[in-house]
């Protein structure tokens, strides 16, 4: 009985160390596609990323919590550029395939599309 305590703490254990999305580790994510949505921060160089991979969304309250991407040691990862989000996405098994921008005023949100790396 002890050893199947171990072997199933193990196994938590172990899951918590991978990468995430929304606390989905990147390899439960069963999204063909996924896209990048990245805004620039106000006063900083550094943009707000949201990764969309068909998650539901709240339609009232703050949904920035849905977007949270955390790293192997469950910190959030913060992104300097859009390319920096194409490399981390990359790493984690997507490859580009699109990209698109839109501008609203001063204010430009770039779009990345992406599928999953099936080679």
């Amino acid at each position: 009985m002890k050893n199947l305590i171990y072997i199933i703490a193990f196994l938590f254990s172990f899951n918590s160390f991978s990468q995430s999305i929304n606390g989905v580790p990147f390899s439960e994510i069963d999204s063909p596609f996924i896209e990048i949505v990245g805004t620039a921060k106000l006063l900083s160089s550094k943009i707000t990323i949201m990764i969309d991979f068909g998650q539901s969304t709240k339609l009232f309250g703050n949904n920035k919590k849905q977007f949270s991407i955390l790293d192997k040691d469950n910190k959030k990862v913060v992104f300097n550029s859009m390319i920096d989000a194409l490399n981390f996405m990359t790493t984690n098994g997507y490859k580009f395939e699109q990209a698109y921008v839109v501008t609203v005023g001063n204010s430009s949100t770039y779009h990345y599309l992406m599928s999953k790396d099936n080679t």
